[in-house]
């Protein structure tokens, strides 16, 4: 019978649509309607157009999309704030949300006042907020200020109470929009424990976030919104990698077509400034580094910053997959190789370089970096147009990198070097955490344990 009752759905979304009245410009005042009536124009914008899907109890579900795809709707719709205009949302037990965290809160009352308050909104009887009172206040580690008016909060104290309180009433159904990232990093660790600890029990749980090493963690399945519509649902690692390349690839194509703009207008101005006198060759000569600054090739992520004397130049960059074709999505393990290609003004006058590449997260946090010379002890013998290839078996786990390319002489001198020359996503089938993956053997009494398949 139990096992019966853990197969039963908790949500049910039935072909749901939602749209919204989008006012181009509204009078605020009613002598303002009166005399601008073509202020009243709007348009409706379906945010919805016809979704289902069904959540079984005690199962995580993770809401992913880019920004405006209808996942807070969504939410909020599970959390009757909004209604649908069509189709159905069924929804069993007591739900808890954590979309607006703090809602109903009232600034002159005391922390302990609001406890009362917030865990009453969610359906807690005097009763139950007694019994679960100093939980909430443990896990805010909020007790010298509980007695002190919230509005002496700063902003990151207001939302561990918020966050305490609603992840401490024991919902059947707990609704998450965004907000694992309360507090400093030591509160948002016990907050993504706690939500493990939640599952484990049996809750059911729905998030939405950007952050795919969350759902990754945390769902069984994940489903993918975009323009109103479900585009793909399953095993959160691969439906995380499909999501994460045509992102990647929507970027592109939006900065290529920014680059194209921005090399017209810089045609434009230098036809306009034909007429002007020719610049002398030492002002070239001294133009040089900033010229390699100001116009990026198309190989170039827009954020990218080109410095070096310009000798020899990168002509095309790209990373490639096991079967040589470019890409901006990895996964653990993967073998991935970059491939350079350079132009060299004067071979005679530079015989040789030394390559060399970096990769940082997009925190900044730098995670490695090498050269020809530490990898052979020798120099490349430079081509007027040659090519490099250095491959690697990616280490890194899920995230955002960017890649540094570079090319100096024997001396020191950068040539070409090229900073966050492209960006590309890591996702992982992995549970592990940090910055790399480290192969580990374990031991127990000097017996190794059994690695998993694919480890």
């Amino acid at each position: 019978m139990a096992a019966e009752s853990k197969q039963e759905n908790a949500i049910i979304v039935d072909h749901v649509k939602k749209h919204f009245k989008v006012f181009l410009d509204k009078g605020q005042s009613f002598k303002e309607r009166l005399l601008f009536r073509n202020r009243r124009r709007y348009e409706n914008r379906q945010v919805l157009r016809d979704i289902s899907f069904t959540v079984k109890r005690g199962e995580a579900v993770g809401l992913i999309g880019h920004n405006g795809c209808g996942k807070s709707t969504t939410l909020k719709l599970l959390t009757r704030i909004l209604y649908p205009d069509s189709g159905t949302i069924t929804i069993k037990g007591r739900v808890s949300s954590l979309i607006e965290l703090g809602a109903g809160f009232h600034p002159d009352m005391s922390g302990r006042e609001n406890i009362y308050t917030n865990a009453s909104i969610f359906g807690l009887s005097k009763k139950e907020i007694d019994s679960r009172l100093q939980t909430i206040i443990d896990f805010s580690e909020l007790e010298q200020f509980i007695d002190n008016p919230v509005r002496t909060y700063s902003s990151g104290m207001y939302m561990r109470l918020a966050f305490s309180v609603a992840i401490n009433v024991d919902a059947d159904v707990l609704l998450i929009d965004e907000i694992l990232g309360v507090g400093d990093v030591n509160f948002q660790a016990k907050c993504f424990q706690k939500l493990q600890e939640i599952k484990a029990e049996g809750t059911t749980i729905v998030i939405v976030s950007h952050s795919m090493g969350q759902i990754e963690q945390i769902c069984d399945r994940c489903i993918w919104i975009e323009d109103g519509l479900i585009k793909e649902e399953g095993v959160p690692k691969y439906v995380d990698e499909h999501y994460l390349s045509e992102m990647e690839q929507i970027r592109l194509e939006r900065e290529e077509a920014d680059r194209q703009k921005e090399h017209a207008a810089a045609e434009e101005a230098e036809k306009a400034a034909e007429g002007s006198a020719e610049t002398p060759a030492e002002e070239k000569t001294a133009d040089a580094e900033k010229l390699s600054k100001q116009k990026l090739p198309a190989f170039c992520e827009k954020s990218a910053v080109r410095l070096g004397t310009g000798q020899v130049q990168f002509t095309d960059a790209a990373l490639l997959d096991e079967d040589g074709e470019s890409k901006y999505v990895f996964r653990t393990g993967d073998e991935i190789t970059l491939r350079l290609k350079y132009h060299c003004v004067e071979p005679e006058k530079t015989p040789k370089g030394n390559f060399g590449y970096g990769i940082f997260r997009e925190d900044s946090v730098h995670c490695y970096g090498t050269n020809v010379e530490i990898e052979s002890d020798s120099w490349v013998a430079l081509q007027p147009d040659g090519e490099i290839e250095v491959r690697f078996r990616n280490h890194l786990l899920p995230g955002r990198y960017f890649l540094d390319v570079a090319v100096h002489a024997p001396d020191g001198t950068y040539y070409d070097d090229i900073r966050r020359i492209q960006a590309f996503a890591v996702t992982s089938e992995h549970r592990d955490i940090g910055v790399c993956r480290l192969e580990s053997q374990w031991f127990v009494d000097g017996k190794a344990l059994e690695r998993k398949t694919g480890e």
